[in-house]
């Protein structure tokens, strides 16, 4: 549940994005951890970062020197000085000077920090110690595998039939309206396929709700910090929506919202963790992915997912990750749809992400399997960009945070047709699902 916490206003400076301090002290440290990940450090930012610590020491001295100058002419007013002597006249104007050259510093500071945070806010999450190393998702590892997948042919010979066939056969679907409501990778479900998504969503949501997660419903417009804070900007500008004269941007995961339902707060221990889990629209430009799965559910502009969202201690971070994770498989578990765990490597990481686990369900028509969730465990990355915070004793310390898919719900409509397809043309559906659907068959309609 969403409980109160301790609000704070945001920071007169910007928050950092990697933290500072180790790259000042300890650059070899995320040098080594960015190649890890196939990347370079630029070695100029060690030198920027040390600049802003030593101008913020040459305005701090200052300003000390200042104050002191203050005092001392409180203290010689007090002991009968004039207050319009040359005496006092000369410290007045050694202040001033002093004032005059906190505020240069100020701006060079200011100047430089916003150079600065240009340059970290693009430098991924550091991977964790336990992700493996690797390149390419050709290096990802099998960490399970659950159910037995099914092949074809049929009885009679014939192939399985891919979703979007099966789909379009039964009247789930309709591709080309959609295209002149909107444009291509947007698709309009009908019928049987509309109460379906429905019943996904909320079967998924009352099993989350059940398993102790908070059911949250967020916008689904968003700001620019809240997309900053949870990783998606500036990388991923390209690949979201926004409105043009707002400071608003169609959401790409419920991720987004999720992250900043906390930001500039601080939590009590005793909160830790706060589960959450919401459904929202998502929105994406899939940038760059033109040519692939061009027909069908699996990549759309618009699609719905049914989110987890983890804010927790750092002592129960793994812990965390492999529930998420095993809350997210249960949805596939009692789907009876087989799936496998992969681990993702180092190279193959999201922006976010210092550890992931893909979820991919076997799609029996196409005869592969297929992301259907990432369950991830981000540190204190997000918390960071974000400033979300708890306290531990006097002190407070940046929360974990931890995001998966539970799950994206037209990739699992998808394996749905594909798996439960049977040879007179129906669809049998999962028990689970009939009393959110109304029955245990997709069949053709008149």
């Amino acid at each position: 549940m969403l409980r109160r916490s301790t609000p704070r206003l945001p920071p007169s400076r910007s928050r950092p994005v990697l933290d500072q301090r180790l790259l000042r002290d300890n650059p070899e440290l995320i040098r080594q951890q960015l190649a890890r990940r196939g990347l370079e450090l630029d070695p100029n930012l060690q030198g920027k970062v040390r600049q802003v610590r030593d101008l913020e020491e040459q305005r701090s001295n200052l300003q000390a020197e200042g104050n002191r100058i203050g005092r001392e002419v409180g203290q010689r007013i007090r002991a009968g000085a004039q207050a319009d002597g040359q005496e006092l006249a000369s410290l007045r104007e050694e202040g001033n000077q002093i004032k005059s050259q906190v505020a240069k510093l100020e701006e060079q500071e200011k100047e430089l920090e916003a150079e600065l945070r240009k340059q970290l806010e693009v430098l991924p999450n550091l991977p964790s110690a336990h992700s493996p190393e690797g390149r390419s998702e050709a290096d990802n590892v099998n960490v399970k595998t659950w159910g037995e997948p099914r092949r074809g042919p049929r009885a009679d010979g014939s192939p399985l039939e891919e979703h979007w066939q099966i789909a379009e056969r039964l009247g789930l679907v309709d591709t080309e309206r959609s295209v002149r409501i909107a444009q291509s990778r947007f698709i309009t479900l009908l019928g049987q396929g509309a109460r379906l998504e429905r019943a996904l969503i909320n079967f998924m949501l009352d099993r989350h709700s059940a398993a102790g997660y908070g059911e949250v419903m967020p916008p689904i417009l968003v700001n620019t910090a809240s997309l900053t804070g949870s990783g998606q900007l500036p990388k991923f500008a390209e690949e979201s929506f926004k409105c043009a004269e707002d400071d608003l941007w169609l959401t790409p995961t419920a991720e987004v919202p999720l992250t900043s339902l906390h930001r500039s707060e601080v939590l009590a221990a005793e909160q830790l963790p706060l589960r959450y889990t919401a459904y929202t629209p998502c929105f994406r430009r899939e940038a760059g992915s033109y040519g692939r799965d061009t027909r069908g559910l699996i990549r759309l502009h618009q699609f719905n997912k049914v989110e987890l969202y983890w804010f927790c201690h750092p002592d129960q971070s793994d812990a965390a990750h492999e529930q998420l994770t095993r809350d997210a498989e249960g949805v596939l578990e009692a789907l009876e749809l087989p799936y496998r765990r992969i681990e993702l490597c180092c190279g193959d990481l999201g922006f976010s992400a210092a550890r992931t686990y893909d979820l991919e369900v076997w799609l029996a028509g196409a005869g592969a399997y297929r992301e259907i969730s990432s369950c991830s465990t981000c540190a204190d990355f997000q918390a960071r960009r974000s400033d979300i915070r708890f306290r531990d004793g006097k002190k407070t310390k940046l929360v974990h945070t931890l995001n998966g898919s539970g799950l994206a719900i037209g990739r699992t409509m998808a394996a749905l047709l594909e798996h439960g397809q049977q040879d007179d043309g129906s669809v049998r559906l999962p028990a689970v699902l009939k009393p959110y659907f109304g029955g245990d068959r997709l069949l053709a309609e008149l």
